[in-house]
């Protein structure tokens, strides 16, 4: 599965992108903050960048000269300029590809499956619509979440909340980085949100011991997702 990256200060062309792109199969982080987009990218192995160039503190070429300092991951520009100078400080300042806005998203799609493609990661659907872990059951396609065959009953969030902790066993997952991926971005006050909803989760985990416990949480900084 191809990791992606959404740079924009538009948060609602970033929730419907990101929503979009998921759909197609690609695991995708969110933020309408370029400090905190470059940040994500050095920290985090990425195949594609998506990235406006139109932002109010720092334009996507500027953020994509501070990534191309530590980073060749394949950049896509998306704005409303389109002239042929535009194009080509672009492509200059280091980005591969330039969608001109309005483009649709079945275009956006093939432009990120071509940079994969030439970068040798070829990006595919996930291979399977349901995820099982233990004796817990999870239907991509209808947004379903099962245990010991058992509905669990989760809301949307819960289940974004849930899908994302299965999709990253066993690791430590900070309260930024579920916020970026279920809210598209994330605000110190975003935290409280993201509490409510996994505490929601709990109450409905709670029906067995086993999967009650494959939740953890890591004091101040976010939670784990037991498998092993």
């Amino acid at each position: 599965m191809a990791t992606i990256l959404l740079i924009d200060d538009d948060k609602e062309v970033l929730l419907l992108n990101k929503k979009y792109l998921t759909g197609e199969g690609f695991q995708v982080f969110a933020t309408n903050e370029p400090l905190k987009g470059i940040a994500f990218a050095k920290k985090n192995p990425l195949d594609c960048i998506i990235l406006d160039v139109m932002m109010p503190d720092m334009d996507g070429y500027q953020v994509c000269s501070k990534i191309r300092e530590f980073s060749s991951v394949p950049i896509i520009f998306l704005t409303g300029k389109g002239s042929e100078d535009d194009k080509i400080q672009g492509l200059i300042t280091g980005g591969d590809d330039y969608i001109v806005k309005p483009y649709s998203l079945r275009e956006l799609t093939a432009r990120i499956q071509v940079i994969l493609r030439r970068s040798g990661n070829i990006a595919k659907p996930a291979d399977s619509n349901t995820l099982t872990i233990r004796n817990l059951t999870i239907d991509k396609l209808a947004h379903k979440v099962s245990y010991k065959g058992e509905d669990l009953g989760l809301a949307n969030r819960e289940y974004e909340v849930l899908l994302y902790f299965a999709t990253h066993p066993d690791k430590e997952i900070t309260f930024e980085e579920l916020g970026n991926a279920i809210f598209g971005s994330y605000q110190d006050a975003d935290r409280r949100s993201i509490m409510v909803n996994v505490s929601r989760l709990r109450k409905k985990m709670a029906i067995d011991f086993e999967l009650e416990n494959m939740l953890e949480t890591v004091w101040s900084k976010g939670y784990k997702f037991i498998t092993k």
